[in-house]
This record gives structure tokens, C-alpha cells and sequence, in this order.
């Protein structure tokens, strides 16, 4: 079950009927005892634009929807904690919370590299072997 959760600004237009839940408060999610957490990353470059932006500021960010070491305790020793990288220590997620032992943040992000690599592999091989 995958329950996307952040500020509605932030959240992808037309959710209803998906096959994922949607909550706006993350402590009700993290008392809900998920297997994993996975955060993402604020794109602070997208938020500075003139007119505004995607919540009124990077603290107050935090404060809803930050992991921090509250929210860490809560979230049991049992749940893993997944981020794409890079992070925003302090913004999306505290130090705390991205080297503790329940973080698979780094092979995520090696992971992630290894997959990018066959992805682009396939797609210039044209299902052909390339000779190495």
C-alpha cells in the first residue's frame, strides 16, 4: 500500500481514484507503521521563482513533513528509509534520519545508478549485444 503524502501544492494533480492514498499529514502516516519511507527531495531551485512558491518556507517545510528525530522515533526501528539523493539534510530529511542504521539511502542511490546504466545500455544496443 503507498500513501504519497506532502503539502497539496506539491502533490500531483488529479490523485482521486488512483490506486494510492493521498494524506497531507505525515505523522498520521508514520503512526500508521510503514514499512518504508521514502523521502524526496525539495528542488529548492524550482521554488524561489517570483509570485511565490510551494509552501510558505523551508522551516515550516520542515516542520510538517521533515524526518526528523521525532519522527525517526516514531517510525520504529523496523521501517527502512529510502531518498533518491541528493538530499536536503535539514529541509526533507535530518542527518539523523539519513545515517541511521535503518537507511538504505546509499545503496538506493547506487542502485540507481546501476539501473540508469542498464536502461541506457538497452536502449543503444537496440536489443543487439555490444561488443565489449
Amino acid at each position: 500500500k503507498v500513501t504519497l503524502v506532502g503539502p497539496p501544492t506539491l502533490l500531483p494533480v488529479g490523485m482521486e481514484g488512483r490506486t494510492c492514498d493521498v494524506a497531507y499529514d505525515l505523522d498520521e502516516v508514520i503512526a500508521r507503521a510503514p514499512d518504508a519511507l521514502m523521502m524526496l527531495r525539495v528542488q529548492r531551485e524550482r521554488m524561489s521563482h517570483a509570485g511565490g512558491g510551494f509552501f510558505p518556507s523551508p522551516l515550516e517545510y520542515h516542520r510538517a513533513f521533515g524526518l526528523n528525530s521525532g519522527r525517526l522515533a516514531a517510525l520504529g526501528s523496523r521501517a527502512l528509509i529510502m531518498h533518491p539523493g541528493p538530499m536536503n539534510r535539514g529541509l526533507e530529511i535530518s542527518a539523523e534520519a539519513a545515517d541511521s542504521a535503518q537507511s538504505v539511502i546509499v545503496e538506493q542511490v547506487a542502485n540507481g545508478v546501476s539501473v540508469r546504466m542498464a536502461a541506457l545500455y538497452l536502449l543503444l544496443a537496440h536489443g543487439e549485444e555490444i561488443a565489449s
